[in-house]
């Protein structure tokens, strides 16, 4: 793939990443649905932003959700690899938002604090892209 068509590629995740983090803030902010779908789309948007910058470097990555092992695969010059310190929480919505189980219900403050979490995430990522030239990362709104 080229490099024009890499930092196309990588803008397409980024854009899916806005639209969820845009969801997740409506949801959250105007208490619109459920909390814990607000929790699972911030984690999806940090994911996808996650993959935008493996895309955009050419690096391969597993299936998976877990955020932290995701960014370990990142050079060390890029912000998103430490900031913020710890994304297990967030990755952990990929899971719990969306499944029954042994833990407890999703409160409009979990929805909260994923949605900042998401947020930082998403400032980071930018920050970064910026600092590789990429440019027009607006989400494609």
């Amino acid at each position: 793939m080229s490099e024009p068509e890499r930092t196309e590629e990588a803008r397409r995740w980024l854009r899916y990443a806005h639209e969820d983090l845009a969801s997740a803030a409506a949801m959250s902010e105007q208490g619109l649905g459920v909390p814990r779908q607000a929790c699972w789309l911030a984690q999806q948007a940090v994911e996808k932003a996650i993959k935008a910058a493996l895309v955009f470097l050419q690096i391969e990555f597993p299936k998976t959700h877990d955020l932290d092992l995701l960014r370990t695969l990142l050079p060390a010059n890029w912000k998103v690899k430490s900031e913020p310190a710890d994304l297990s929480e967030l990755s952990e919505w990929s899971v719990e938002a969306r499944y029954p189980g042994d833990w407890p219900e999703v409160t409009p403050s979990d929805a909260q604090r994923a949605l900042s979490s998401a947020q930082e995430v998403m400032r980071s990522v930018l920050e970064d892209f910026r600092a590789h030239n990429v440019t027009s990362l607006d989400g494609g709104q």
